[in-house]
């Protein structure tokens, strides 16, 4: 992109709402305004600004004023996303979709929004498999710009940037991650390479002695089970039986943990 481009590009981002909803059908704000700016998307493809963003963006431009592309959407009211905590399972399908971190929670644990840092982009409406999202108009009456400040668009701005950073920084820590367990894996491999075929051998019955142990108490268990099975009227020995399959268990696995 040419610094001209570039320059009427970052006009553009400046007018545009920030809510990163995607309906213009690039993946965020700035990717559309790049867009627009090189001659590829059209200026009348953001709903959330509605008419007064396209009078903005055209005056801008120098175009006229066009109707907004129905293919893109409708102008309305500025909904906030509401989670039924009641029904939420917390999948956290609806915090990885939400463009500016505007939804809290823990995997298994109840999510919800944090209405001021909500855009309304209904991007975590789709993923979510209980359909515990709702989309509440806050802002009856109003829309577009007249629904949305400045000042929320900047901010959404702001959000969205440390979002993408974020992932960026999650990806790099979890890619470093499997570098290290792989170089570890590598320097085992290269360590058992290293060993006499006495060392070898040792190991090799170590493990054999482990895997009959394991063999061995799998079996009793299922021999104390059957017979717990076999004996229902004999509550004392049941109780007996049942202390033996828990201590086998317990062999079982001790037998795990050993190297």
């Amino acid at each position: 992109m040419s610094s001209n481009a570039k320059l009427l590009a970052d006009q553009i981002e400046d007018l545009l709402p920030q809510t990163q909803c995607t309906k213009c059908g690039y993946p965020a704000c700035r990717p559309y305004a790049e867009a627009v700016a090189s001659g590829t998307a059209s200026y009348n493809q953001c709903p959330p600004g509605g008419a007064q963003g396209i009078a903005r963006l055209a005056t801008l431009l120098g175009k006229p004023v066009i109707p907004l592309n129905p293919i893109n959407g409708i102008e309305r009211p500025r909904p906030v996303a509401v989670i039924d905590e009641s029904l939420c399972i917390g999948c956290t399908l609806c915090i990885q979709a939400c463009p500016v971190d505007a939804i809290i929670g823990a995997a298994k644990q109840m999510h919800t929004v944090i209405p001021d840092l909500c855009t309304g982009c209904d991007l975590c409406v789709a993923p979510c498999p209980v359909d515990c999202i709702a989309m509440i108009d806050v802002t009856p009456g109003k829309t577009g710009w007249d629904a949305w400040s400045q000042e929320q668009a900047d901010a959404a701005r702001q959000r969205h940037a440390f979002h993408v950073l974020r992932l960026r920084r999650d990806k790099e820590e979890n890619d470093a991650r499997l570098a290290a367990k792989a170089a570890a894996k590598l320097k085992t491999v290269e360590a058992e390479s290293t060993l006499t075929s006495e060392e070898k051998a040792a190991q090799e019955r170590k493990r054999a002695i482990i895997q009959a142990a394991m063999e061995r108490a799998r079996l009793k268990k299922e021999q104390m089970a059957a017979q717990a099975a076999n004996a229902p009227g004999l509550a004392d020995v049941s109780r007996s039986v049942k202390k033996q399959i828990a201590e086998i268990n317990t062999m079982l696995d001790e037998a795990k943990d050993k190297p």
